[in-house]
């Protein structure tokens, strides 16, 4: 008997920058990779899909898969992180920001690692400037609250410093909420 399991892929860098792409087409192109059940949510490049399986493919050969044929249908390198749903939920249903209050010049945001911080990356970390805060993180995510400025994400260059060699994707928490609801429909 074969499981399906449903996957979000969270791109990098999509619809910033100059670098646009329509979901349609995004759509598309995971389902010319054989993908089923392929949805989206918002533009900010979040694509859910189901796989069997993996059909023998490891999670980081499929990744490869996905980027490459991304970059040559694209023209640019995107990259990909790719969590299960059940993943998602369980970092969700870990509460990471319980306890830290929500004003209109704080933001919440989730961020999806490629690989785990540095061992001597230390964790609660609080920027220089104050403009964020890395309240905690496990192998595969990090935790950001974000302090804006004049109302304004003013943050700029790796949250995670010079010796983070990985890729990481930020989302907004309530955005990652609702992500997750849509994969678990499609």
């Amino acid at each position: 008997m074969t499981s399906t399991t449903t996957y979000i892929a969270f791109l990098r860098a999509v619809n910033v920058g100059g670098r646009t792409v329509r979901m349609e087409r995004l759509r598309a192109l995971f389902t010319e990779l054989g993908l089923d059940r392929v949805g989206s949510y918002i533009q900010s490049g979040n694509v859910f899909f189901a796989a069997d399986d993996l059909d023998g493919e490891g999670r980081a050969a499929l990744t490869a898969r996905i980027e490459q044929h991304l970059a040559d249908s694209l023209g640019y390198p995107v990259p990909v992180l790719l969590r299960t749903v059940d993943e998602v939920e369980a970092v969700l249903a870990a509460e990471p920001f319980a306890g830290v209050e929500v004003t209109p010049d704080v933001r919440l945001t989730v961020n999806f690692l490629s690989e785990p911080l540095p061992a001597d990356f230390p964790v609660p970390y609080t920027s220089p400037k104050g403009d964020y805060e890395v309240i905690g993180a496990d192998a595969g995510t990090a935790y950001v609250v974000v302090h804006l400025k004049d109302g304004k994400w003013v943050t700029s260059g790796s949250l995670f410093g010079k010796s983070y060699g990985g890729t990481a994707t930020s989302r907004f928490l309530h955005t990652t909420v609702k992500i997750l609801a849509a994969a678990r429909k499609a």
